[in-house]
């Protein structure tokens, strides 16, 4: 029995009809849960906008003028063409350059060889990844305080052990030539915890069926850690880069608490000197211009980094 034209008519309409208030309730209900996701971002984008961007922008507007707590004059570009001109933040350029990469680059290696070798099921290993994390737990105040009892010429511990040993002491934090190594040295030894965790968690997602084929094949442990181990957590490695390289960039307590930027500004960093202009010689607006100064370099690298990054990611999909 035919149908009428008519009546596929009639139920084509309707299932179009059906269709579309399926599809309006389906807008309707992306738009409600569109509406709830800002509602509950809401506190978060006030809080942001409030004590991020709007600080943000004052900074800016203020490296252009004179401000000290007492006027605000425009003077335009005057602060950032008296930054080359001053030795004192050339020289903790310098100094926070050197910091870093030599920072970053311990970190990115030394935690990675350090996840690599404890990445292993043995009781004790469990103890040392312990003991490599508690330095990271811990503020960087008091690592400080404890770091510069251990650096201490008279009374320090490593002076100790040196006389003990039969060599002679040391200035360390007093010599302009050890001063900023030392400075390094413990945030290495700070740091080395979070580099190592974030890098096991990376070991730990890679598939265990290619360590397995490439067993097979005869690789041995050497040959996994730079054929997969190593390819594998590039992106991970990464991320440590980055998140070291501005930590490093943004050193202050270390440098305040351990040298105040001594001997003769061997251990003074861009922040610190942020610090020294803004609230001990209130120059305000010249503290402001060295704090965007160091933004657009931070920026800088990090979009250099990821410039890098990627270019090293399509060729490894190439191959």
């Amino acid at each position: 029995m035919k149908s009428c034209p008519e009546e596929e008519t009639l139920f084509l309409r309707g299932f179009r009809g059906i269709l579309q208030v399926k599809k309006t309730r389906m807008q309707g209900t992306r738009r409600s849960d569109t509406t709830a996701a800002f509602l509950m971002l809401t506190p978060f984008l006030l809080f942001f906008l409030t004590f991020v961007i709007y600080p943000a922008l004052k900074n800016i507007w203020y490296s252009f003028t004179n401000y000290n707590l007492d006027m605000d004059m425009w003077v335009g570009l005057k602060n950032y063409l008296r930054l080359p001109k001053d030795d004192v933040f050339v020289k903790a350029c310098v100094n926070t350059c050197i910091y870093a990469l030599v920072s970053v680059c311990s970190l990115t290696i030394l935690g990675f060889l350090t996840a690599a070798f404890l990445n292993r099921s043995a009781g004790a290993v469990k103890w040392v990844r312990m003991l490599l994390i508690f330095p990271y737990a811990t503020s960087m105040a008091a690592v400080s305080m404890i770091w510069l009892m251990m650096f201490d010429p008279n009374h320090g511990f490593l002076n100790k052990l040196l006389h003990f040993l039969g060599a002679g002491g040391r200035s360390w934090l007093f010599d302009k030539s050890l001063a900023l190594g030392c400075l390094i040295f413990v945030n290495v030894w700070k740091n080395i915890g979070y580099c190592m965790l974030i890098y096991l968690a990376g070991i730990n997602s890679i598939p265990v069926e290619l360590y397995e084929a490439a067993t097979v094949d005869g690789a041995g442990e050497m040959t996994r850690l730079f054929r997969i181990t190593l390819p594998m957590v590039r992106p991970v490695a990464f991320f440590v880069f980055i998140t070291t390289m501005v930590d490093a960039f943004k050193t202050f307590e270390q440098v305040q608490i351990m040298t105040r930027g001594d001997p003769v500004y061997a251990t003074t960093t861009i922040v610190h000197q942020i610090y020294q202009q803004g609230f001990s010689e209130f120059r305000m607006g010249y503290a402001s211009a060295m704090a965007v100064a160091l933004l657009l370099v931070v920026m800088l690298l990090t979009l250099i980094n990821f410039r890098i990054n990627r270019a090293g990611e399509s060729e490894v999909s190439r191959g």
